[in-house]
């Protein structure tokens, strides 16, 4: 008896919760499987990355030219990255994100390295200790696609105007947003915990901001991570600080007990 192939229809319409729940996952993304061809045979070598996100969405890795990956990615920058974290019970049930893209060395001293670099060692502070080593080189995976399975009977297509962010807003962001996270995290943590636990629903003290985009910010304690989206995405890098403000107030309002003043 034959099997035929899954047809169109096993194929949900990407709507904006779908989109939502793609950015969340490559936003949040700590590490990832990538997935490359090995120069030699051409054979499919899959191993694990940190990753972290540049201003407008696009996946950045850093690594030694000692991996098996970094000249597979040199010799064809063809690649996939898988992400999502099972969790408790069955890993097929918890959401993933497969993403297909080129792959970019970003050349040591450029903008694009200098802005790279900051984003990956706010997220990934470890990385510090080897980052600056001269066989460890960052790379820019564009996406072209991507394919989201959200659990069981909810995969989606997206393409790339769904994950990445374009115009303005990004170069705005990229030049202002490592001083505005210093500001919020020598200043405002008491908002930041407002942002962690009432928007994100995480527990626990001690967030710190690690990157601002258009969409909004991603937050950490130690190894957890969490996203927070802004009521609307911004247009231009001026309107984070009051979208920030509205938030915290929004926030403890909504949290203050009944009778309080």
């Amino acid at each position: 008896m034959s099997v035929e192939a899954p047809g169109k229809d096993v194929i949900r319409e990407t709507d904006a919760e779908a989109v939502r729940l793609a950015k969340t996952l490559l936003r949040s993304a700590r590490f990832g499987a990538l997935a490359v061809l090995e120069p030699q045979t051409g054979a499919p070598l899959a191993s694990r990355v940190g990753v972290a996100t540049d201003v407008d969405g696009a996946p950045l890795i850093l690594v030694s030219m000692l991996s098996a990956h970094t000249p597979a990615l040199l010799a064809n920058p063809s690649c996939s990255l898988l992400l999502g974290e099972p969790g408790k019970g069955d890993p097929l049930a918890h959401p993933r994100l497969s993403l297909a893209c080129q792959a970019t060395r970003l050349e040591r001293g450029s903008g694009e390295h200098i802005r790279a670099e900051r984003r990956y060692l706010n997220r990934n502070t470890k990385a510090k200790l080897y980052s600056g080593l001269g066989d460890f080189s960052i790379f820019r995976l564009e996406p072209s696609r991507a394919s989201l399975n959200g659990g069981f009977g909810k995969a989606y297509l997206l393409d790339r105007a769904d994950l990445v962010t374009a115009g303005a807003i990004v170069e705005e962001l990229g030049a202002s947003e490592q001083s505005a996270l210093d500001h919020m995290n020598a200043d405002h943590l008491d908002a930041i915990a407002v942002y962690a636990h009432h928007f994100a629903r995480a527990s626990g003290e001690g967030w710190t901001i690690t990157g601002f985009d258009a969409d909004g910010m991603d937050l950490s304690r130690g190894d957890d991570v969490c996203r927070v989206f802004f009521p609307q995405p911004l247009v231009t890098a001026r309107e984070l600080r009051p979208v920030l403000v509205d938030m915290a107030r929004g926030g403890r309002a909504d949290t203050q007990p009944p009778g309080d003043t």
